[in-house]
């Protein structure tokens, strides 16, 4: 029996004009309403499946990244006769490979399984992380680092698009910023971690600094081993549902994006992807804001030394900075799903933390108190933003392959944005940084306008659809058809 039922072709609100598809499209249970009972009790399988491991992993990586930092303060360039702008360099040079190494990642995370390719990078970045605690020489710091920026470079956009893979649109914000609190989080555990480990100087001859790369690397090495038999694979095998979870999972994921699949990588599919301006509009908003990132990651132990306070007080005092932008975090991403709107917080954020750089930039006028509230204020407001436009470009992608190398693409040129955050913050300018704050803040501009480019893009793209422009596709073969990804004329987009 040939049953027909509503079907919902997505506009900007998430759901729109309805158009009726028979059986034959949707396979045999495609006549059956969803039980929204059964439908949530997927969703919860999926969140206590797929967030928490992969969160924990981030939150290790991230660690990993930037205890650099709190190595610093703890003696670091002292120890390996470190000068100038040396400590620039070493975390300049993570970045290359990190950039280079992304796409490739992604490509290969779609053939091989999740759980396999990401506990394996997971448990070689342990290993190099433990050997800049062993190192004697500068010279074996820069290539730790560089190795370091190799193995991470698959995992930040390997796990958006495995996150983007299980839940709908206006599901993905949520999931997406809990997934950067464990970065955040990663300041305020880092912080307290070293200020444990710095206690360990002296025990087996090694200073307090190679101790918080030694336990650091040490915790993710042993993470990474028990980490393949947690992390989740592709929701088509999904081994935590049952094989009617599983259809439901597929269902609901599909009638989310209509007909924007893109489950074949051919000549006209990369043409489609490498051209769309949408990834780039997207790198650019992400590069503008991940500067921000990186820069209090990087330089908040510093800046907060430089108030006046011990390195073991700066650290403790970085601690509850981190909590509070994880909490407004949250915050923002509840607003964002439950209001289905992306644009207005980016720009939140925006103006946040550009208040904070203003008092940075004026701050021999103002008292220690407002200073620190300064780095509370970037702090916040970078990470209100910078998760919104990773999960805002997710959205706007339709198909497996475009979502893999689109957010391979925005995190890794976007994280040029660590080049420049390595190269601003010039020693012998603190502790006022004039250049380090005020080209950070000229970034978040950019980030602003280009998400304000995005904004209209989208919307004069949807108004095209809305009067038929697009429809010329639809003779397309069917096999170009079903496969053009957010460019089918049913799709619309977000923002």
């Amino acid at each position: 029996m040939d049953v027909m039922y509503e079907k919902p072709v997505l506009t900007e609100d998430g759901v729109a004009p309805k158009v009726s598809v028979s059986t034959d499209d949707l396979g045999s249970k495609g006549h059956l309403p969803m039980d929204p009972e059964a439908e949530k009790k997927v969703v919860r399988k999926c969140d206590l499946h797929v967030m928490p491991i992969i969160s924990l992993l981030y939150m290790l990586s991230f660690v990993d990244r930037i205890n650099i930092g709190n190595a610093r303060i703890q003696g670091l360039e002292k120890s390996l006769n470190m000068k100038g702008n040396n400590y620039n360099i070493a975390l300049f040079v993570f970045f290359i490979p990190y950039i280079l190494f992304e796409v490739p990642s992604n490509i290969i995370l779609r053939k091989v399984a999740p759980s396999t390719w990401l506990s394996f990078i997971m448990f070689c970045w342990g290993v190099v992380t433990t050997c800049m605690g062993l190192t004697q020489s500068y010279a074996g710091l820069v290539v730790c680092r560089f190795l370091l920026g190799f193995f991470e470079a698959g995992f930040v956009p390997g796990c958006i698009y495995l996150i983007s893979m299980y839940y709908k649109r206006y599901e993905l914000q949520w999931r997406v910023n809990l997934f950067f609190c464990a970065s955040i989080l990663s300041g305020a555990f880092g912080g307290f971690l070293a200020y444990a480990l710095a206690n360990m100087s002296g025990i087996g001859g090694y200073e307090g600094w190679r101790w918080i790369f030694i336990i650091e690397g040490l915790i993710t090495v042993v993470v990474a081993c028990f980490a393949k038999f947690f992390v989740v694979d592709w929701p088509e095998t999904a081994k935590f549902l049952k094989h009617d979870e599983r259809d439901i999972l597929l269902r609901r994921l599909q009638e989310d994006v209509a007909e924007a699949r893109m489950d074949r990588l051919d000549k006209k599919a990369t043409h489609r992807v490498f051209g769309d301006w949408k990834i780039y509009v997207g790198t650019i908003m992400y590069f503008g804001v991940v500067n921000t990132g990186y820069s209090t990651s990087f330089f908040t132990p510093t800046i907060l030394q430089q108030l006046g306070w011990t390195a073991i007080r700066a650290q403790v005092y970085s601690i509850p900075i981190y909590v509070t932008s994880a909490v407004i975090t949250l915050f923002t991403a509840f607003c964002t799903d439950r209001l289905r709107h992306r644009y207005t917080f980016t720009i939140i954020g925006v103006c946040v933390a550009t208040v904070g750089y203003v008092v940075l930039l004026v701050q021999q006028s103002v008292p220690v108190g407002a200073r620190y509230t300064a780095v509370y204020l970037i702090t916040v407001g970078s990470y209100i933003t910078q998760p919104v436009t990773l999960a805002w470009l997710s959205n706007t992608m339709g198909g497996h392959y475009k979502r893999s190398i689109s957010s391979a693409v925005q995190i890794g040129l976007g994280n040029c944005g660590g080049i420049v955050a390595s190269n601003i913050y010039i020693t012998t300018q603190a502790p006022t940084y004039p250049v380090g704050f005020g080209v950070s803040l000229g970034l978040l501009w950019l980030c602003a306008l280009a998400c304000t480019v995005f904004v209209v893009g989208l919307r004069m793209e949807n108004k095209k659809r809305d009067r038929g422009e697009r429809d010329d596709r639809f003779a397309l073969p069917k096999d170009e058809l079903e496969n053009l990804g957010d460019d089918h004329p049913n799709f619309r987009y977000g923002y």
